[in-house]
């Protein structure tokens, strides 16, 4: 008869566990890149406020380029402009950077205590950060296509 008491799952043929060992080297490369991710997120996070303070005070620099050089094409954009352009560089500066510091805590805390739930969390925010900056390339490149294809058809409509 069965034996309907035995818990211990059965392998079907073909199916195999897959694991990842975390070895003591790799648990030290994580630690040391969860100091150097602490640092570069900070580092960010300070250039993101400097940014985000910039734009803020984008009124006060208009003034002064206005007296200083009244004929410049930044003057020409207005404050309105300064002051977005400034906040989006500082947005996609600080998301990033802020993806880069929860990744160092998670990632220290993982390898410290050997936490599983904590060293997921690291791979996520670090797949993030990833996807992230994967996005902003194609986008980056998307435009620089789009304007080499425009000033090639300007080009030939002027020639």
């Amino acid at each position: 008869m069965d034996n309907f008491e035995d818990t211990t799952p059965v392998e079907e043929a073909g199916q195999e566990q897959e694991s990842l060992q975390v070895t003591e080297e790799i648990r030290s490369y994580i630690y040391e890149t969860s100091k150097w991710t602490r640092f570069l997120s900070i580092v960010g996070l300070v250039f993101a406020a400097f940014l985000a303070l910039m734009a803020l005070s984008a009124n006060g620099l208009m003034e002064t380029m206005t007296a200083v050089a009244p004929g410049s094409p930044l003057v020409q954009l207005g404050t309105a402009f300064l002051t977005v352009y400034f906040l989006c560089i500082s947005l996609m500066l600080f998301y990033p950077s802020f993806l880069l510091f929860k990744y160092s805590n998670a990632a220290n805390t993982a390898v410290l205590y050997a936490d599983q739930e904590n060293f997921t969390v690291a791979m996520k925010k670090m797949k993030s950060v990833f996807k992230f900056w994967g996005i902003v390339t194609i986008v980056v490149l998307a435009i620089n296509m789009i304007s080499i294809l425009l000033a090639v058809i300007a080009k030939v409509g002027t020639a």
